[in-house]
């Protein structure tokens, strides 16, 4: 086996570390996620908090690199589908109307503000700032 650098095996060490702790990061995203699948077959309370839960976890999961983001988001898709039909069936009745609320009156805009002239300093001919910078010096 070839020698490895110092470097190489700090980075080797640091790979142990992290490869645990994302091990248990995605153990926790699997179980909450199972959880909610769970509750939805079992039309238990409480379903919509496990569902937020396991959403998070599985956001935090992807921001911080244990998931792939998509991989995240085609897990929380298939959990906000359901979800969906899990709502669907447990609430069969018509859901209640809301009253339209009063009209609100309009906000007053507020008025632009005014720029101020400003004086303008003509454009520096070429040659003068040619002669304003200093010749170069000889080697």
């Amino acid at each position: 086996m070839a020698k490895r650098t110092a470097s190489a095996r700090k980075q080797a060490r640091a790979t142990v570390g992290r490869t645990l702790r994302n091990r248990s990061v995605r153990s926790a995203v699997k179980t909450r996620v199972v959880r909610v699948r769970k509750a939805i077959t079992e039309h238990a309370e409480g379903v919509v908090e496990l569902g937020v839960s396991a959403i998070s976890s599985l956001d935090r999961a992807a921001g911080k690199g244990i998931l792939h983001p998509n991989n995240a988001a085609r897990r929380k898709s298939r959990l906000m589908k359901a979800l969906a039909a899990a709502g669907e069936s447990a609430t069969a009745a018509p859901k209640p109307t809301r009253t339209k609320a009063a009209a609100k009156p309009a906000a007053k805009k507020a008025a632009p503000k005014k720029t101020t002239a400003r004086a303008t300093k003509p454009a520096a001919k070429p040659a003068a700032r040619a002669a304003a910078r200093p010749a170069p010096k000889k080697r």
